[in-house]
């Protein structure tokens, strides 16, 4: 009968050393699935920032696209206007009555261009001539040291479609 009750104790003494091996196994299992699941979260994490980030990119620039979907046709429309306005500026005083019709089909078609998101750049003879906003078509020299570098006159005028500038204005400089 010694040999029955030394045995269990024998299995229950190999079995806290197993316990012991194999929780320092699962303690190490526990550590690496614990790694694993951080890289992964790291992983998930970069790649849900990188695609909100492309969500945001891509609704910016199809606003854009939206302000700007109409620049060409717009664009072919500006000499058609500009012809309009010189031939109304051409006119003598006697002629002013026949032209009436010009004006109101220059303003209608400045009103639909206007509601559709352009604007004439604001450019006056005077102003200081900027590289960034003006085209400058020739230097002339100036009259005085005061008109040096700046705007003599404006001969075609410029416009923008929304904030980004479609047609500089055509200017001539004092030099």
């Amino acid at each position: 009968m010694a040999n029955k009750t030394s045995k269990p104790k024998a299995r229950a003494k190999k079995s806290s050393a197993e316990k012991k091996s194999n929780k320092v196994d699962f303690s190490q299992q526990l550590e690496e699935l614990n790694e694993n699941l951080n890289q992964e979260k790291d992983k998930y994490l970069r790649l849900f920032a990188e695609f909100e980030n492309f969500k945001k990119r891509t609704a910016r620039e199809r606003i854009e696209l939206f302000k700007t979907a109409g620049q060409e046709v717009i664009g072919s429309i500006l000499p058609i206007l500009d012809d309009f306005e010189r031939a109304i500026g051409q006119t003598q005083e006697e002629e002013k009555k026949h032209s009436e019709g010009f004006v109101l089909i220059k303003n209608k078609l400045l009103d639909v261009l206007k509601s559709n998101g352009l604007n004439a750049t604001e450019t006056k003879v005077g102003d200081t001539f900027d590289a960034e906003i003006h085209e400058a078509i020739t230097l002339i020299p100036a009259a005085d040291a005061s008109r040096k570098g700046k705007i003599i006159d404006v001969t075609e005028k410029g416009y923008q479609l929304g904030d980004k500038i479609i047609r500089f204005p055509k200017v001539v400089v004092g030099q």
